[in-house]
């Protein structure tokens, strides 16, 4: 491999694992802020993992934070897979009353909630996971507004997931031996052209190690 194909090999490996770092901190954000913000007991988000077919604690505020990060469960188990599969959002006061809630597996996390709220996290029309606030506190009404803000939340973390995948991606894609191979004869080749197009093809290299850099 030529050097400039292994400085952008490097950028890649960079990129993903400083993507990898800013996602998990991001998504802890989103968690916490939406904890204090509704006055919750607790906030998650669960990533729809394709390849297993399952949900995965990826972030925790409030109780369980210590223990259900990592956890797995099927993907259409109780509340949260019906929000993951049917992408709508969902309001409950009561869990206990409603026929989709997996009380088994809530009692198996150690925190089972009488109140809810869920949102997917929607990107280009795929469900990416779930968004839940656990008993808020009880309110005469529920607010439209609490619903909006949710989305909000929600749809931040799909953005940062959408960009994160997008950096797997491109490293997975230079894992492979020929992907290598191709990005070898693609540096190699700069070298041979010759004014404008020599240069359009650097700027594209170097535009692509900027961007990888800044995630």
């Amino acid at each position: 491999m030529t050097d400039d194909a292994n400085g952008l090999y490097a950028a890649v490996a960079a990129g993903v694992l400083a993507a990898e770092e800013d996602f998990a901190d991001l998504l802890r954000s989103v968690v916490e802020v939406a904890r204090a913000i509704f006055g919750a007991r607790a906030s998650s988000i669960l990533l729809f993992d394709e390849e297993s077919d399952e949900l995965v604690f990826a972030a925790v505020a409030g109780d369980g934070e210590q223990t259900l990060v990592g956890r797995r469960m099927p993907s259409d188990t109780g509340i949260a897979g019906w929000v993951l599969s049917s992408m709508t959002p969902l309001v409950l006061e009561d869990v206990a009353s409603d026929p989709r809630f997996a009380r088994d597996v809530a009692e198996k996390t150690g925190f089972v909630p009488s109140g809810m709220m869920a949102a997917p996290l929607l990107a280009d029309e795929q469900a990416l996971g779930v968004l839940q606030v656990l008993d808020r506190p009880k309110r005469s009404r529920f607010s439209l507004q609490e619903m909006e803000l949710l989305g909000l939340f929600a749809n931040q973390a799909a953005i940062a997931l959408g960009l994160l995948n997008s950096t797997r991606r491109a490293r997975a894609a230079l894992d492979g031996a020929g992907d290598v191979a191709v990005v070898g004869r693609l540096a190699a080749s700069l070298t041979r052209l010759e004014g404008p197009r020599r240069a359009a093809g650097l700027a594209l290299l170097a535009q692509l190690e900027l961007l990888l850099r800044e995630r």
